[in-house]
């Protein structure tokens, strides 16, 4: 009698992916002494005739401070990705993160000309709340994407008044909303 052989599968594309872009993006960084974190993996004002803007407008959700910083926000991702993932798609979920991250950086761009961003938080926001609204049945809401929406957006919104960090909470609003938005459409395409 044969015994089973263990497999690893590659199961969650586009998560285990972005989760390596952004383990790459750090150690490129540390490598490079900080250089692509400033040029390739944070947004923020610049002219519209650097091709790199373009790049950065996408690529500053790879982009992470420091070990604690990554790995703050790949936890989450990790958990709560390949069960969002499997419930709407890889490429629902692939255009999902591309339009929460192109949102963060127009936002930043057009409207925080000082500032520079980066970091997955909104995605991190953009994913608990798909998996929230992974719950949503044809006309009803459930109290738990009601109560996800009350404690995190409302934390955010509390934080940003009251609270002066170096933490976005506008991205983490940003990503709550995509996450809204795109679920609440891919729920509608479905039905």
């Amino acid at each position: 009698m044969k015994k089973p052989v263990l497999k690893i599968q590659y199961d969650s594309p586009v998560i285990l992916t972005f989760a390596l872009l952004g383990l790459l993006a750090l150690l490129l960084n540390g490598w490079t002494d900080g250089w692509t974190n400033a040029h390739l993996f944070s947004v923020y004002r610049a002219p519209l005739t650097d091709p790199l803007t373009y790049v950065r407008m996408f690529c500053h959700v790879l982009g992470h401070a420091d070990w604690a910083h990554f790995f703050s926000n790949i936890c989450l991702i990790l958990v709560l990705g390949p069960v969002v993932e499997s419930r709407y798609g890889s490429g629902n979920l692939l255009i999902s993160m591309l339009i929460t991250a192109l949102v963060s950086g127009l936002v930043y761009f057009l409207f925080f000309p000082g500032n520079a961003l980066l970091g997955a938080s909104g995605i991190v926001f953009l994913l608990i709340f798909l998996s929230s609204i992974s719950g949503i049945r044809s006309g009803s809401i459930p109290v738990s994407l009601i109560l996800v929406a009350i404690a995190y957006l409302g934390r955010e919104i509390y934080d940003m008044i009251f609270v002066s960090d170096s933490i976005s909470q506008l991205t983490h609003i940003i990503g709550g909303i995509c996450g809204i938005v795109c679920g609440a459409a891919m729920a509608r395409k479905k039905r």
